[in-house]
């Protein structure tokens, strides 16, 4: 078959031998032979063949980011922004609605002090911020919310979750007998009128925790762990949520530590079951057992000298 009406057919070469360099074995010619044992055996190969062997060198492996969420630090920053502009804008409108309809005759000083007033313009707080939040995930991303941010509501063990908040307000009530306590905080006061004291405490075991912990658990901690890892996270994440209650407790650094410590430990939960409303559920146990006892130690807030100086809204 090797003639010349049949040029197709005629035996060409190996081009591997053909191209092989001058001191590399045939076999060795291949970029896919290009192994531990060659190099062993030529040290000088990674010198005269580079490009080769990066081509086919290994990657190595980055490990995923514990947390991935889809919104940005930016993006937290944005709605902390708007909170504090929105909050300012209700106390004021509040206030000022409140004195022209209903307290006439009363110095904005003093309305702006009650505190069914600053329940209100707290609760229209929630709603605004919510809805940006939301408004934030499904509206630039657009995501399911409560994914987003790993609500993942806890299945089983709900009622441990109520307990550990439980026994963690007990535990730092201990702490706080060695920490000095401001004699009268703006807190205590919220807890003056039975009807204002029962308003509170609805809120401090549904919207107060919920809210706080969809912003700081939900929406910063990711945000953080993403660059710092779980431990500086938890921390980072617990500080400023102990700063924003210092004003509620005449800026006592005592109370400010106390709230902290409540931080971190919703924190670790938060990272432990990668699930808000697991850490949602304990800081409604520390809320409601501070309430509970509240209740109790007032004959229903009818008896009350001075509320409880230990806790979270």
């Amino acid at each position: 078959m090797s003639s010349p009406d049949h040029p197709r057919l005629e035996p060409h070469p190996p081009i591997a031998a053909e191209a092989a360099p001058a001191g590399i074995p045939p076999a060795a010619s291949s970029p896919n032979s290009y192994n531990s044992d060659s190099l062993a055996t030529d040290p000088n190969l990674s010198a005269r063949f580079p490009s080769a062997l990066e081509a086919y060198a290994v990657a190595p492996v980055v490990p995923p980011p514990v947390e991935d969420p889809v919104f940005s630090g930016w993006d937290v920053l944005l709605i902390a922004s708007l909170t504090f502009v929105t909050m300012i804008v209700l106390q004021l409108g509040v206030t000022f609605a409140a004195h022209a309809f209903w307290y006439p005759h009363e110095s904005l000083a003093d309305v702006a002090q009650k505190p069914i007033l600053l329940m209100a313009s707290q609760f229209l707080l929630y709603i605004a911020v919510a809805a940006c939040m939301v408004a934030m995930v499904e509206g630039k991303y657009h995501v399911a919310f409560w994914p987003a941010i790993r609500w993942n509501w806890p299945r089983t063990g709900a009622w441990r979750l109520l307990a550990v908040g439980g026994v963690l307000f007990f535990g730092l009530v201990l702490l706080q007998n060695f920490l000095p306590s401001p004699k009268d905080t703006p807190f205590e006061h919220l807890f003056d009128r039975p009807r204002d004291a029962y308003l509170l405490s609805i809120i401090a075991v549904s919207f107060g925790p919920l809210m706080e912990e969809l912003f700081f658990r939900g929406f910063l901690y990711p945000v953080l762990a993403r660059r710092t890892g779980v431990a500086w996270a938890v921390v980072l994440t617990a500080l400023p949520f102990g700063l924003i209650h210092l004003p509620q407790y005449a800026w006592a650094w005592s109370a400010a530590l106390v709230v902290f410590l409540v931080g971190v430990v919703c924190g670790v939960v938060r990272a432990a079951t990668k699930s808000v409303g697991a850490s949602f559920l304990v800081h409604v146990g520390y809320n409601g057992m501070q309430m509970l006892i509240a209740i109790a130690a007032t004959r229903g807030f009818t008896h009350m000298d001075k509320a409880l100086a230990i806790g979270t809204r």
